[in-house]
């Protein structure tokens, strides 16, 4: 267990913005299993995942300028990086190419040896969710935590694509609303 002191988040941003490696290491010891947790439920595979994250600590460190308190947490902007991250992963030309070229039987065995389902929900998430028509959840699931295109929902769903957008929407602002409390 860390003994090292609990910074805030400003504190956190502080340190990051003047590239001291201290902030970055509370980050990673304090986040990183968050984060892994975020990028597993849309990358799957262990070695995929270690990957993706690594990319995602270094957009941080390297784009940590662009992060706007205005806007919200560092934490909702870090995990909103780690989703984006890893829906672009698994949409790369590499990606999709390696995942043709593998076997049936390999690509099972594969992703039942590396398959992680870890508990982020740490922040409550999950109750939160809960809080939504069950319409609205199912949404919110397929679109942040398993990385599906809202093309690729109508389609999932055969529902046109103008009521995922317009249900989506609606979602958002009842899970902004919902989220209000934990700011």
């Amino acid at each position: 267990m860390s003994t090292q002191p609990k910074l805030s988040e400003q504190e956190i941003i502080a340190l990051l913005l003047k590239r001291d490696e201290k902030g970055f290491n509370y980050l990673y010891d304090n986040y990183a299993g968050a984060i892994y947790g975020i990028i597993t439920k849309v990358v799957h595979l262990k070695e995929y995942a270690d990957e993706v994250i690594q990319d995602v600590f270094v957009k941080i460190w390297k784009n940590i300028a662009q992060f706007d308190a205005e806007k919200g947490r560092l934490y909702t902007w870090m995990i909103n990086l780690a989703r984006n991250t890893a829906i672009d992963y698994i949409r790369s030309k590499g990606y999709q190419n390696e995942q043709k070229n593998q076997s049936i039987p390999e690509f099972v065995n594969d992703s039942e040896q590396y398959a992680t389902t870890p508990n982020v929900d740490h922040i409550g998430m999950k109750n939160v969710l809960s809080q939504l028509k069950g319409e609205w959840q199912e949404l919110i699931e397929l679109a942040y935590f398993k990385g599906y295109t809202q093309q690729e929902i109508a389609e999932r769903l055969d529902i046109p694509i103008g009521t995922i957008k317009t249900r989506t929407r609606n979602a958002l602002i009842e899970l902004k609303r919902l989220l209000k409390d934990y700011r």
